[in-house]
């Protein structure tokens, strides 16, 4: 199953929520961050395509001042998406290989709908929550400013093209409690289906 959703959607909740179910989630946040790590051939091309100034002193990378360079220039965003994409799949293919064959693999994905991965899975669950809802949380709960949320946002896919690619929406637009009887919901769905 693939999952996404647009950055303060509550993706990662329900990520957590699902896992806790029994699902193996593999984190294509947590693959990126792993392939981009100090002493990795990751690391060493951001540095070579972006300059030292996206490390932080203890030579780690700073993703913030990353972060402030590529979700302002599309092109500079291809350009990383075109040194962590290809790793963090090699990642995730490792991973799904070792996965039990009777196992619900959850793909959490933020930027599925904008690479257009949604054909290599057999369900695609999106988190939606409303352009102004995400930019709060961004705002309060992550202490972005708000022109940072607000360029996070644009960079991704709209909420008309995620929900385009779902098989299955999680509407959350409330508070985290709304989730459980739709994860509940979903779980059952998902277990139903499983080989």
């Amino acid at each position: 199953m693939g999952l996404t959703g647009g950055i303060g959607s509550g993706k990662s909740e329900v990520a957590r929520r699902l896992a806790a179910k029994g699902a193996l989630v593999i984190d294509a946040d947590l693959i990126a961050r792993e392939v981009v790590e100090p002493g990795t051939p990751g690391l060493a091309e951001i540095t070579a395509t972006f300059g030292e100034a996206v490390l932080r002193p203890d030579g780690s990378l700073d993703r913030e001042a990353l972060g402030r360079i590529v979700f302002t220039d599309p092109g500079r965003l291809k350009a990383l998406n075109a040194i962590v994409h290809p790793k963090v799949g090699a990642r995730v293919a490792e991973l799904q290989d070792a996965a039990p064959a009777d196992a619900i693999v959850v793909y959490d994905v933020p930027l599925l709908a904008e690479n257009d991965l949604a054909p290599m899975y057999d369900k695609v669950i999106v988190v939606d929550a409303e352009d102004t809802t995400r930019l709060t949380r961004l705002t309060t709960i992550r202490g972005m400013t708000p022109e940072d949320a607000e360029a996070r946002i644009a960079a991704q896919a709209t909420r008309e093209a995620r929900l385009a690619i779902a098989d299955i929406v999680i509407d959350n637009n409330g508070p985290l409690s709304a989730l459980d009887p739709q994860i509940a919901e979903l779980w059952h769905e998902l277990t139903d289906v499983a080989p």
